[in-house]
């Protein structure tokens, strides 16, 4: 039984909210059951200098998580003077997730930044900033195509991304905290809305675990993926 009482192959609640930042280009605030995240894009004329003359656009993303976000008060990195290991990390990868969904020639040369700020953490934060950065990143561009700046939609397809684990024994889908701290095996699957294989990340925390284990983790991923664009889908209509 896991903690939550839900079945193996069952996600938590799906909610997208869009329009939720004034000011931001592109916004949404994605609660994936007690993980709740604001992703906001913001969009710039120009690219990093390593792409300059390029024809090419960029999408990049910062992440990070509020004080509370969790039981006990964090310090905010900025005070410390630094990001943590842990923070850089995640916001490469919610980079590279969201650049596998978009045709770069077609976005021209212009940045869009992506940030993710986790206003409360229930497992899996970096799973649910790339599938509501998805959405911000979507609904700036269609900001673009409707002022005429692009004439081609960039966006090549769907990006999600959700965790799946070993836990007591059985494999689960979608992870919450406790789950997530007392897992044997923890990963996180990025996939198209095609369901492709972007980026996957998969260690075995307690235990090794089998071929036959992570062909049933993939099946598990594949479902929630496929759950995961239909909330997308909705939420940008």
């Amino acid at each position: 039984m896991r903690p939550s009482g839900r079945n193996l192959d069952e996600m938590r609640e799906i909610v997208i909210e869009t329009g939720v930042a004034r000011y931001a280009e592109g916004s949404c605030l994605i609660r994936c059951g007690g993980t709740h995240v604001l992703c906001t894009a913001t969009l710039e004329e120009r690219v990093p200098p390593f792409l300059k003359n390029s024809g090419l656009g960029w999408v990049t993303a910062e992440y990070g998580m509020l004080p509370r976000a969790t039981h006990s008060r964090m310090k905010r990195e900025a005070a410390a003077g630094k990001q943590s290991g842990r923070t850089q990390e995640i916001q490469r990868l919610i980079g590279r997730a969201l650049r596998a969904g978009v045709d770069r020639s077609a976005l021209g040369e212009r940045q869009i930044t992506i940030d993710c700020d986790v206003i409360q953490a229930d497992g899996g934060t970096r799973c649910a900033s790339i599938t509501g950065g998805w959405v911000a990143l979507r609904l700036a561009v269609n900001k673009l195509m409707k002022a005429g700046a692009i004439t081609t939609n960039p966006m090549t397809d769907h990006i999600a991304a959700v965790s799946c684990g070993i836990y007591a024994g059985q494999p689960v889908l979608d992870l919450d905290y406790l789950e997530d701290s007392e897992a044997g095996t923890d990963s996180n699957f990025v996939m198209t809305g095609k369901g492709a294989l972007v980026e996957l990340q998969a260690s075995a925390e307690g235990a090794a675990f089998s071929r036959a284990q992570f062909d049933e983790m993939y099946g598990l991923a594949e479902k929630g993926i496929a759950a995961l664009v239909a909330a997308q889908k909705a939420a940008i209509g």
